[in-house]
């Protein structure tokens, strides 16, 4: 991963290395051949079963299940510890298990959880003589299969006792490169979740991103078998999707000292600075004014933990175990993302075109860059709330004026004066900073501006280093000057204008 101006360049010799990887990974199997209510219904008229008669099908199946559970405790030496209370932290349970047994390969513990499902229910319609099933929502026993992997490290797959038998399967991506790194015979040493020492990082960060679906869609047929029987008497098998995926980017510190100050002033300041605009920028989004008063954006602060939200995706940011400053991003739903592939239609035919991510684990390499993208973006931008060694040199050119080459002066930009800091808050909008700055486009935002002003007003942007014109275009895109200008301006709104024009209670 190549260093980017700002935060690492002003501390490389702080840093001792830079690491992306995947980190919580969640999946969901579903069974094929009963995965929705028509199939269930199929299947059931071809075993001559009637709809109404659905529990009794069910029933031995779910007989199956527990005693595939109790046969593997058994084998084990284990006990299955039922859980009555919902709000249970399993990882806190074996945690545990795991400071008792070790950390050798194999079933660390199986818990049991009645919790709420989606199953079928049959139907029968008086004024057609139709009888299906349909689904509902339920309540059903689930069992829970922790076990460290020789690969993917500690895992668990949860298994419901009732149809359709929908699989959740967990690890974390770190645990699977930790074997990875152990097979190069590189050493390193992992806190938890987080590499503090690696002897290459450059090869590591190559390891992480020779992530192999393939062998990842064999473990978890591998998985489904083992766990839940009537995997196996489906010949169809499991359709794998990503549930969740959450991607960390760590800047690993020589010490915590040399962390702990450049945490807490982007912290600090990233609580007020990143708004809407910004994390749709992050995401290489562009939010339209309908998208923008119907997204759901807020920011959470979990202690040291700073977590902002744009519908199904996060990014957070903390500092862990003092020295690793992460940057995590979080998608529950990656359909959000788009790309260019192949789209089949219902018709038969086919075509390329730019269309959402599928929810596939045959998704996860291309995942794997928008989410590291989405990181370096958000890095790139905290990076710069810290940075303070430019900030006289850089106002005192933006507010003095300015010389074309014909020496005609242009004004500066008065942080204090409502017409100049009207622009530059405009120029803060997401869909410039993806697509581009042109006049026309700025004109739709600054109300009474004619196109004479509107082209002074780019001239004089351009000549104090705020926009930079694009070949021979009329398009413009914001530089790191304006960007951090951008920024200066939004703090001083926020954090002093607003705050003292506010009345005063008598």
């Amino acid at each position: 991963m190549s260093a980017k101006k700002g935060l690492l360049t002003r501390y490389k010799d702080k840093i001792v290395g830079i690491l992306g990887c995947y980190d919580r990974l969640v999946f969901s199997g579903t069974l094929t051949a009963i995965a929705y209510p028509e199939a269930m219904a199929r299947v059931l008229q071809r075993a001559h079963v009637r709809c109404f008669d659905l529990a009794q099908y069910l029933e031995p199946i779910r007989e199956q299940i527990r005693q595939n559970a109790e046969r593997l405790a058994a084998e084990h030496g284990l006990q299955i510890e039922y859980l009555p209370r919902h709000d249970t932290r399993k990882e806190d349970i074996v945690a545990e298990v795991l400071a008792r047994r070790g950390r050798l390969p194999g079933l660390v513990h199986i818990m049991s959880a009645m919790e709420t499902c989606t199953t079928y229910q049959p139907w029968h319609d008086k004024a057609t003589g139709r009888t299906g099933v349909k689904f509902k929502s339920g309540r059903c026993l689930h069992y829970y299969f922790y076990f460290l992997d020789p690969e993917l490290g500690l895992a668990y797959v949860r298994v419901p006792t009732w149809a359709p038998y929908r699989l959740q399967v967990y690890f974390n991506g770190h645990h699977w490169l930790a074997s990875r790194l152990q097979q190069a015979r590189i050493d390193y040493r992992l806190d938890d979740t987080a590499f503090v020492e690696i002897d290459s990082w450059e090869r590591a960060q190559e390891l992480s991103d020779d992530f192999s679906v393939l062998g990842l869609h064999q473990k978890l047929a591998a998985f489904a078998r083992r766990y839940c029987p009537p995997s196996t008497r489906f010949t169809e098998g499991y359709h794998w999707s990503v549930m969740q995926a959450e991607y960390a980017l760590d800047v690993v510190f020589r010490r915590a000292v040399d962390l702990r100050p450049i945490y807490e002033e982007i912290s600090r300041q990233a609580v007020l600075a990143v708004r809407i605009d910004e994390m749709a920028r992050f995401w290489d989004k562009r939010l339209s004014p309908e998208a923008k008063a119907t997204s759901r954006f807020f920011t959470r602060i979990e202690g040291t933990c700073l977590r902002q939200h744009l519908g199904h995706q996060s990014l957070k940011m903390y500092d862990r175990g003092g020295r690793v400053l992460r940057i995590e991003a979080t998608s529950n739903d990656i359909t959000f993302f788009s790309h260019h592939r192949k789209v089949d239609h219902r018709d038969g035919s086919s075509e390329y075109k730019v269309a959402a991510l599928k929810k596939s684990i045959y998704s996860l390499t291309d995942l794997d860059e928008l989410l590291a993208a989405a990181c370096r973006r958000y890095l790139d931008f905290v990076g710069t709330l810290e940075d303070r060694s430019a900030q006289r040199h850089d106002l005192d050119h933006i507010s003095r004026p300015a010389h074309d080459p014909r020496d005609r002066s242009w004004r500066g930009f008065n942080f204090f004066l409502k017409e100049d800091l009207t622009v530059l808050l405009a120029l803060l909008r997401g869909e410039f900073s993806i697509n581009g700055l042109s006049g026309r486009r700025l004109r739709a935002h600054l109300a009474g501006k004619s196109s004479g002003q509107i082209g002074r007003i780019l001239k004089r942007l351009r000549l104090h280093g705020l926009i930079r014109r694009v070949g021979h275009t009329y398009r413009y895109y914001l530089t790191s000057l304006g960007r951090r200008a951008l920024i200066a301006a939004r703090k001083l709104t926020e954090h002093l204008i607003i705050p003292a024009l506010q009345p005063v209670a008598a």
